[in-house]
């Protein structure tokens, strides 16, 4: 019996599998990036002596380049192609790993910081090109498949970031002109290897990208009437808001709910380490095993991004969007109690229930924007920079009062969120 199913990897005769693991590298690449730069805070706080607010700066060069680098980025792509964007990227990305690596015997924070800046940009124009090839690389019929199979790998490599800073954390030496010598290997290896990745893309042949396939790829409409050619109301989900994009309250709210999302879980990735290894804390264990503790958060990250979408088929996203940051706002009240394994057990449950909440903004702020869905991805792409802002006002707090009470500065953050899942992302005419 004939298998009328469509494929995942073949469109008109054509086999994509090698184009799309090209393209599922590169979010394996930019997760390994994230999860391993969250946990170096407490690292560089040892190594060059640093307070938490100082350390943070690691996270404000990180997250700030994609808020400068997102329109150059655009305007790149629009003129040379999603082609030439990816291989761009990728050596921003590569210099900036090899720049890092050759320049850590000079012990300079902020020579580090510039080069992180350099990788900044490289990722905010990766993951300004990635996406939309997804659906080319296959029927279309598939392509949600294909979008959320390429993002698992995201998941699986901010897992793997903290266990190659094991190797940091491993080789400390506090000798003057060798307290960064330990970054020079994994920051090598990076640089090299992505940089062999941006000669594959060279080599490889990839299919044309359409407006249609960009407003498909970030979850937009392409379609503007229902079955009936009528749009009864705006809770029809062919509606197309004739408004300016910034007139429309869901997407401007939404931009503002990814800002404040990307802030605080920023600060929450990047001191778990702080406050598992801090003196004052109970329990406490030793910095050397630090990033275990990290990689375990982020492996229920993604346990809890994996359930939360296989239950958005049985209920609505946007109550679960609301129960799951109820959860948090009740859990990071517990963790700054130093009520010690609970307090632990709850930091951990953060992770797990923060999992679903940027794919589901961005979904949420994006609906019914027609021909705007692109330039509002755009922007909610630089709604990342809120990642930028707000570490070092958390460790600003924890500097002063400790690290359980700089928990608790997040929970402003989520009530927005909170709201937004309850009334802001509602759609108006």
């Amino acid at each position: 019996m004939k298998n009328n199913k469509p494929s995942l990897f073949v469109k008109d005769g054509i086999n994509y599998l090698g184009p799309f693991a090209a393209i599922s590298a590169l979010f394996f690449l930019w997760g390994i990036a994230h999860g391993m730069l969250d946990t170096l805070d407490k690292n560089f706080q040892m190594m060059l002596h640093l307070q938490k607010w100082e350390s943070s700066f690691i996270q404000f060069s990180l997250y700030g380049a994609y808020f400068g680098m997102a329109i150059p980025a655009g305007m790149f792509i629009k003129k040379y192609g999603y082609k030439k964007g990816i291989i761009f990227g990728l050596s921003l990305f590569a210099a900036g790993a090899l720049i890092a690596a050759g320049t850590a015997s000079f012990q300079s924070f902020v020579l580090f910081l510039i080069c992180l800046l350099i990788i900044g940009a490289g990722l905010a124009t990766l993951e300004t090109a990635a996406n939309p090839y997804t659906t080319k690389l296959g029927p279309p019929e598939t392509a949600e498949r294909r979008i959320n199979f390429s993002q698992s790998f995201n998941g699986l490599a901010w897992m793997i970031g903290p266990l190659i800073a094991l190797y940091i954390y491993g080789n400390q030496s506090h000798v003057e002109g060798e307290k960064m010598i330990s970054i020079i290997l994994p920051f090598a290896i990076i640089g090299l290897v992505v940089l062999a990745i941006a000669f594959v893309f060279m080599r490889i042949k990839l299919p044309e990208i359409t407006e249609a396939d960009e407003i498909a790829a970030h979850g937009g409409v392409v379609t503007q009437t229902s079955e009936t050619g009528i749009v009864t109301s705006v809770d029809d989900p062919a509606y197309i808001s004739p408004k300016p994009l910034w007139k429309n309250r869901h997407f401007t709210m939404g931009f503002a709910a990814q800002a404040c999302y990307v802030a605080a879980q920023t600060g929450v990735f990047s001191y778990l380490i702080n406050f598992v290894t801090d003196h004052d804390m109970h329990p406490r264990f030793d910095v050397e095993y630090a990033p275990y503790f990290l990689s375990l958060g982020f492996l229920l990250f993604m346990i809890g991004r994996f359930s939360g979408s296989a239950m958005m088929k049985f209920f609505k996203p946007t109550k679960m969007l609301a129960l799951y940051t109820l959860a948090v706002c009740i859990l990071l009240p517990i963790v700054s109690f130093e009520m010690g394994w609970v307090s632990l057990i709850a930091l951990y449950g953060v992770f797990f229930f923060m999992s679903i909440m940027f794919p589901t903004i961005f979904a949420l702020a994006i609906k019914s924007l027609g021909h705007n869905t692109k330039e509002a991805s755009s922007y909610l792409v630089m709604a990342v920079a809120g990642g930028a802002v707000f570490p070092p006002i958390m460790g600003a707090v924890a500097d002063n009062y400790g690290m359980a009470t700089g928990f608790l500065v997040p929970i402003p953050l989520f009530l927005f969120i909170l709201y937004y899942a309850i009334k802001g992302h509602k759609v108006l005419a």
